[in-house]
């Protein structure tokens, strides 16, 4: 038997779970973000395949979606207790399932590591698994590795199989944008280009030591390789250990005073802090995240003296930090980040960032 990665991923999951509980948005435009308010400064978190068709997607702000959407479009309020309930349920199905292992890579999607001679029966088992246990659908993309599977799901949505390997990569993304490779962002996508390269086949032919030149040792030689699909093997099913919780607030109109900023960030500070004392590891640094108006991002940090499991000391460092703020300008966005101590049994390190990261 050969070993395979199947990459789940739950198709529109957090607009799926709203549907789930609201039958008679079935069909409808449904765009998931903020408080549900497109009035206000918010993003949209996610948004159906009827939303999407208008040119709505994640990251987008609520005002310009609500500009591309219809008339019979729904705008709805982030539950997360409702997404990490039904995740929850999600991959409890999945490791229910015979000889598997399961790595949780975010709320709606993780690997499998499988021997099998048929992994599209194993994947096709997953999706009954998943359907019957929680009512959602999800697509999987079979590899022969970890960043085959995952690109392999995007030819799988919705609701599909679809399998990518080292047999079939060049036919498949060889004259697709390097922007269609997992890891590959617009900015990465923007410095191949200026050294000419525009494709998937471009970037696995390209002179190694020249992306050395641009990306540095480590990652030159990563992007060298994900020309040509290649990528880890292994899926660990270590459970995923949290290095950190994070706060951040945008807000529908813009702090102009000290006071309104003090208060935004005790009040942040105090929520990171609860996060973090829910898994019993003290604190030992808080990092501060501030968006000025217009659109101006800069973060800091700063190690506390000592490991602290009180409240106060989170939130006096946090506003030690937001004393710096300058305050001659407006703050449209506020963030709080707590760092914690790793469990002595436990030398991992946070594999993927899932959420809540400033």
């Amino acid at each position: 038997m050969a070993s395979w990665v199947l990459h789940v991923d739950m198709d529109q999951f957090i607009a799926a779970v709203e549907v789930l509980r609201r039958p008679e948005l079935a069909g409808l435009p449904v765009i998931v973000g903020g408080r549900g308010d497109p009035t206000e400064r918010a993003v949209v978190s996610t948004a159906s395949y009827e939303a999407r068709a208008f040119g709505i997607g994640s990251g987008m702000p609520l005002k310009i979606a609500a500009r591309k959407a219809p008339e019979d479009a729904v705008f709805l309020p982030v539950d997360h207790e409702a997404y990490e309930a039904a995740s929850a349920e999600v991959m409890a199905a999945l490791r229910a399932l015979p000889d598997v292992v399961l790595e949780v890579i975010g709320w709606d999607e993780c690997f499998l590591g499988v021997d099998t001679d048929d992994p599209e029966t194993v994947a096709r088992s997953a999706q009954a698994a998943v359907l019957d246990a929680t009512g959602l659908h999800c697509s999987v993309g079979v590899g022969d590795n970890r960043v085959r599977a995952k690109i392999a799901t995007e030819f799988g949505k919705p609701r599909g199989v679809f399998r990518l390997t080292a047999e079939n990569w060049f036919e498949v993304m060889g004259d697709r944008p390097t922007r269609d490779l997992w890891g590959v962002g617009p900015k990465v996508q923007k410095r191949l280009a200026a050294l000419g390269i525009r494709s998937v086949r471009e970037l696995a032919d390209a002179d190694e030591e020249l992306l050395v030149s641009e990306f540095g040792p480590r990652m030159g030689v990563w992007y060298h390789g994900l020309g040509s699909g290649l990528g880890p093997t292994a899926v660990d099913p270590t459970p995923w250990v949290a290095r950190s919780h994070s706060r951040e607030t945008t807000f529908p109109q813009n702090l102009t005073t000290a006071r309104q900023v003090e208060a935004a960030l005790a009040e942040l500070a105090g929520h990171a802090f609860d996060d973090c004392a829910a898994e019993g590891r003290p604190v030992v640094r808080v990092h501060l995240k501030v968006r000025y108006a217009p659109f101006e991002t800069k973060t800091f940090g700063r190690k506390l003296a000592a490991p602290t499991t009180e409240r106060g000391d989170v939130i006096d460092a946090a506003l030690a930090l937001g004393s710096t703020i300058d305050q001659q300008r407006e703050v449209r966005l506020l963030g709080v980040r707590a760092e914690m101590t790793m469990p002595e049994s436990d030398e991992s390190v946070e594999r993927t960032p899932v959420r809540g990261r400033i």
